[in-house]
Formats: C-alpha cells, sequence, structure tokens
C-alpha cells in the first residue's frame, strides 16, 4: 500500500481506537463518577448501558444508511456528533444528562463504526490487501479498548471529567484528518437504479426490535427478579422482528436484502463474532469484580494488570496476516477459540489470593486468542459481498459484537447474582468463600460461549474444505471438458477455419 492508503487506513482505524478507548475509560470512571454525582446503583449503571442500547439499536440502520446515503457523508457526519456529545457529557451534572449524552453518543458510534469498516472494504482491493487492512482495524480496536483502561485510570486520577474530554481532542484530529483524505466519489449515494429509495418502515421496526432486544438483554441483569417485565420485552421484541421480516418481504427497495441472512459464511461469522465478543467482555467483567472487590485492588491496579491482554494490538495486524495467507481465516478463526477455551477454563479454579504470575498464563492466551479470531471473523463477515452492500454487513458484524459483549456481561452478572443468592445467608462457608464461588460459577458463561463458538467455527472449516473441493472439482471438469474438444486438442486452430 502507498502513502496515501496508509493515510487512509490510520484515520479510520483512530475511530475504532476511539471507540474502543471512549468505552473503556468510562467502565474505569464509573466508580467515581457515581460518587461525585450521588448516583443511585440503577443510574450508574445505565450510564453504562444507555450506550450499548443506542449502539445495538442503530447499528443495522448505521451501516445500511452509509450505503444508501454515502459512506463518507455518513462517517463525517456521525463522528461530528460523536465529538459534541462525548463533549457534552463532560459538563454534565445529573444522571440523566449522562444517560442522554451516552445513548446518542451510541447512536452515532452506530453510524460511525459501519462507515468506517465498509470505507476499508471498498478502499482496498479485495485479497490481502484488503485482509491486511481489516486486520490492522481489528488490532486496532483490540489496543484501543487495552490502552483506555490504563488511560482511564490514569485521567480519572485527575478527574472523571477528562475520561469525556479527552476523547473529543482525538476525535477533533480524525475529523480534520478524514475530510481531506476520504475520497469525495466515496460521499456519493447510489444511483435509483440501484435501489436508493430509503425504506423507512422497515428502518423503524427493525431500530425498534434491536433497541428492545438490546433493552431486554440488559434486563438479564436482574436475574429472576423482575423476569415478567423482561419476558414482554422480549416478546414485543421478537413481533417487531417479525414486523421487519414481513415488511422486507413486500418492499421494492428492502432495508436489508434477506438474502444476505442466509448466507452460511456470514450467519456463521456473525454468531461467531457475538459468541467470541461477549465471552471476551464477559470474562474481563468478572474479572475485573475479582480483583477489585474481592482483591481490593485500585482501579489503575487493576487496568495495569490487564494491559498484557493488549498484546493482540501488535499480533493482529503482524502475526494474523501470515497465518491468514497461510491457513486461511477459517483455520485461524477456529484456532482462536480454542485458545479462548484455554485461557478461561485455566482461570475455573481461581483462588482468593493467587499471584498475578498464576494470572498471566490466562491474560496472555487470552490476548492471543482475541488477536487470532477477531479479525479474521471481520474478513469472514465481509468475504464475498457486493460492494453495494458492504455497509449493510458490517453493520450486520457490528450489531452481532454490540449483542455480544451485552449478554456476555449481562449474562455473569445474573449467574453472579443467582450463585451470590444461594450462597449467602443459607451457605455454610465464609463470606469471602461464598463470593469466590459466586465468582467461579460466573467464569462458566464465557467458557460455555467460546466452547459453542468452537462448534460454529468448526462448521466454518468444514464449509471451506467443501468450497475447496468443489471448486477443484469444477476446475479438473473444466481442464477434462477442453482436453476433449477437438478445436483445443488442434490447438485451437478449428476456431479460426
Amino acid at each position: 500500500m502507498g502513502t496515501r492508503a496508509w493515510a487512509l487506513l490510520l484515520v479510520l482505524c483512530g475511530t475504532i481506537f476511539l471507540e474502543g478507548i471512549d468505552v473503556a475509560m468510562l467502565a474505569v470512571a464509573i466508580p467515581s463518577i457515581r460518587s461525585d454525582l450521588g448516583l443511585s446503583t440503577a443510574t450508574a449503571a445505565w450510564v453504562v448501558s444507555s450506550y450499548v442500547l443506542g449502539y445495538a439499536g442503530f447499528t443495522l440502520l448505521g451501516g445500511r444508511a452509509a450505503d444508501l446515503l454515502g459512506r463518507r457523508r455518513m462517517f463525517l457526519a456521525s463522528l461530528t456528533v460523536f465529538v459534541a456529545f462525548s463533549g457534552l457529557g463532560g459538563f454534565a451534572t445529573e444522571g440523566w444528562m449522562l444517560i442522554v449524552a451516552r445513548f446518542v453518543t451510541g447512536v452515532s458510534a452506530a453510524f460511525m463504526t459501519p462507515a468506517a469498516l465498509s470505507l476499508i472494504t471498498t478502499s482496498y482491493e479485495e485479497g490481502p490487501q484488503r485482509n491486511k487492512a481489516l486486520l490492522v482495524f481489528a488490532g486496532t480496536a483490540a489496543g484501543g479498548f487495552s490502552l483506555g483502561l490504563v488511560i482511564g485510570g490514569l485521567l480519572t486520577e485527575l478527574g472523571w471529567r477528562w475520561v469525556f474530554f479527552a476523547p473529543v481532542l482525538l476525535a477533533g484530529a480524525i475529523l480534520l484528518a478524514a475530510v481531506r483524505l476520504i475520497p469525495v466519489q466515496q460521499g456519493r449515494p447510489l444511483p435509483r437504479t440501484a435501489g436508493r429509495r430509503f425504506d423507512l418502515p422497515g428502518a423503524v421496526t427493525a431500530a425498534g426490535a434491536m433497541l428492545l432486544a438490546a433493552y431486554a438483554v440488559i434486563r438479564l441483569e436482574h436475574g429472576l427478579d423482575g423476569w415478567r417485565p423482561t419476558a414482554a420485552v422480549a416478546v414485543a421484541a421478537l413481533l417487531l422482528a417479525a414486523a421487519f421480516v414481513a415488511v422486507e418481504r413486500r418492499a421494492a427497495s428492502p432495508l436489508v436484502r434477506l438474502a444476505l441472512l442466509r448466507r452460511g459464511s456470514v450467519v456463521r461469522a456473525d454468531l461467531g463474532a457475538l459468541l467470541f465478543v461477549g465471552a471476551f467482555f464477559g470474562f474481563q467483567f468478572v474479572l475485573t469484580l475479582y480483583l477489585q472487590e474481592l482483591r481490593g485492588w485500585s482501579a489503575l491496579q487493576t487496568a495495569v494488570a490487564l494491559i498484557v491482554m493488549g498484546c493482540d494490538a501488535v499480533l493482529a495486524p503482524t502475526l494474523t496476516p501470515k497465518l491468514v495467507e497461510r491457513y486461511g481465516h477459517a483455520r485461524v478463526i477456529l484456532g482462536g477459540f480454542v485458545l479462548a477455551v484455554l485461557a478461561y477454563g485455566l482461570f475455573l479454579p481461581v483462588g482468593a489470593d493467587w499471584s498475578y504470575v498464576a494470572m498471566l498464563p490466562t491474560l496472555v492466551i487470552a490476548g492471543v486468542a482475541f488477536a487470532l479470531a477477531y479479525g479474521p471473523l471481520t474478513i469472514a463477515a465481509t468475504d464475498g459481498v457486493a460492494e453495494s452492500e458492504q455497509g449493510l454487513a458490517s453493520g450486520l458484524l457490528h450489531t452481532a459484537t454490540q449483542f455480544g459483549s451485552a449478554i456476555g456481561i449481562s449474562a455473569v452478572t445474573a449467574v453472579y447474582g443467582l450463585a451470590s443468592t444461594t450462597s449467602g445467608p443459607a451457605g455454610t462457608g465464609s463470606g469471602e468463600g461464598d463470593e469466590l464461588s459466586a465468582f467461579r460459577a460466573a467464569l462458566t458463561v464465557p467458557v460455555a460461549m467460546v466452547l459453542l463458538g468452537t462448534l460454529v467455527s468448526a462448521l466454518g472449516v468444514r464449509a471451506a474444505r467443501r468450497a475447496v473441493r468443489s471448486a477443484s472439482k469444477v476446475s479438473s471438469d473444466s481442464a477434462s471438458q477442453t482436453s476433449a474438444n477437438p478445436a483445443h486438442r488442434s490447438g485451437g486452430m478449428a476456431s479460426w477455419k
């Protein structure tokens, strides 16, 4: 790639880095925000959840909007909104202000991230060049989250408002560079012949279904408490999803071409991303609670301890491309899931006094697993998709990852709460022992998710082998027909007679 191509990639990767540090820094700063503003536990939880709700609810719409309305246009507009509301969050004096600011920031990220990814997939030639760009993009996302934990700890020491102000400075620089580097032709919408008419009923039903589904997932944190409202929200989400499918079948220019959802490679990649990211964030959430609540580590100590998981930021753009080129993305994805099973499984017998050295193998292996799986999953989710639907494919992928993170965190929280309840007053051990047992119970969630993901990725390897055999057979049959053709046997001279 040339200098300008690398500069463009750096700008686009800057947005996913920005999104990663934004989420990570807030996760570290929440205790300080809660204490300073006097927020209740429920309000503090909504400060985090509102971002996920906005992101997951509108990512599918954001991805398709990039295809229909122009990728450059949507990227620059959503990045501008991201800058504005991230800054407004830093001036918040009430909990509701933070919740609104985080929700709108999440919605802007839902339009910005798929646009950035689709700009990569349409700006770089399919094959090794695009694969390398996607793997750098994935590594930058992981590096942003890992560094965000440390930066968030440092900024929180200065004052939690800097957690909101710092991204504004970075985003402003990215915005100025993007205006100059993103080609103007990427801002052009699809022509009317390509289906430029916007499917408003599809957009409304899709956003409504995603919002309700995300809210139902977030409510899983309550466990069995209030299960009726959770079930009602889930049923409403399913009904809206059914309405969305019905609308798309009848629409002349559907928001989502349903045939794309029947592509096995896309479905496997999105499901794999959901399970892998969900397990990763669920494990990290439990680990953070274990270190801070049970072991008494500070936020900064925890952040520094977890930074070793950021090794994926180095491995994803260096080692992973070589492995993908040699073995194919399906096998590399499977290898990442197998390593994740090993990493989380090693942590299941965690003790109350484990040294950092005892935790280190899990942290390193988990980081390597992320480097192997996440980038190739991004390749698989967009590979072979038409250029006119790259934004949609990117939106589907990011919808899956956001739901995955929400499911992972909500599920481990629910299991931890249930285990704490059953081992509480009726428990026979000490309070610390009961708490440790609850942590161990919660750790089974990420293990179960990556085990299921291993099965899904194994099916992907099987499908890849079948495709290779089919291609070989077609090539062999074509060669046989060529050799049997008299014109070809005579050197092709018959065609000139």
